[in-house]
């Protein structure tokens, strides 16, 4: 299995050919490369990401069949049963890298802006219970100058969505903490932007980058 670092780098080498329209897309539809996968997979990276259906990993990473394992769920939210999906992958295959794949205008966090500023008694049990994973990313937010300029909360809500999935891995599994601790796991945030098709990944340091 190939380290961290060079499955970050095969992700951000597969985001540049997705940008230059230089997409593999038989490596999604290779009979070959199918039936050599049936007896077992090997993803390198591990990917959160939000349902949107603008937002598909393997296309805007460049990814084949059996590269990456893919848990998507709105808002990219964590709940118990994405930690397990990501324990199970980690542990069984090995795979060194976790990406929190959120996206610019996700539709998730802009209703939990709306429920924190009129909430809605007919939204449904299931839709909130995913609007309250949300809602303590995006809550300290609403009371700061930012609620003038919808955009730019809703841009830095999004943000702080997707750091606040990346901390309750790293500290919500006791699994997901010991392969960390031991060097065999890292967990990167990624935003992905609808309007110009790249994904800027984290660096604590210096915050998103390309």
């Amino acid at each position: 299995m190939i380290s961290a670092e060079e499955a970050l780098q095969k992700l951000q080498e597969g985001n540049r050919r997705y940008l230059r329209g230089e997409a593999n897309t038989a490596a999604l539809s290779n009979s070959a490369r199918r039936q050599s996968l049936t007896g077992g997979q090997n993803p390198f990276a591990i990917i959160l990401g939000c349902s949107d259906s603008r937002v598909p990993a393997e296309i805007v990473f460049d990814q084949g069949l059996g590269d990456l394992f893919v848990i998507r769920v709105a808002g990219n939210i964590v709940a118990p049963s994405q930690i397990g999906s990501i324990e199970f992958a980690a542990e069984r295959f090995g795979t060194p890298l976790v990406v929190i794949l959120g996206h610019s205008q996700c539709g998730a966090v802009s209703a939990t802006i709306e429920e924190l500023e009129r909430p809605a008694e007919s939204r449904s049990p299931n839709l909130r219970s995913i609007v309250d994973r949300i809602r303590p990313a995006v809550e300290p937010l609403m009371d700061t100058e930012l609620r003038q300029d919808r955009k730019r909360l809703l841009d830095r809500a999004v943000h702080a969505n997707i750091r606040a999935a990346a901390n309750q891995l790293r500290h919500g599994s006791a699994i997901l903490e010991r392969l960390i601790d031991e060097g065999r796991l890292r967990i990167v945030e990624a935003h992905y932007s609808l309007e110009t098709g790249e994904v800027h990944f984290d660096d604590p340091s210096e915050g998103f980058k390309a």
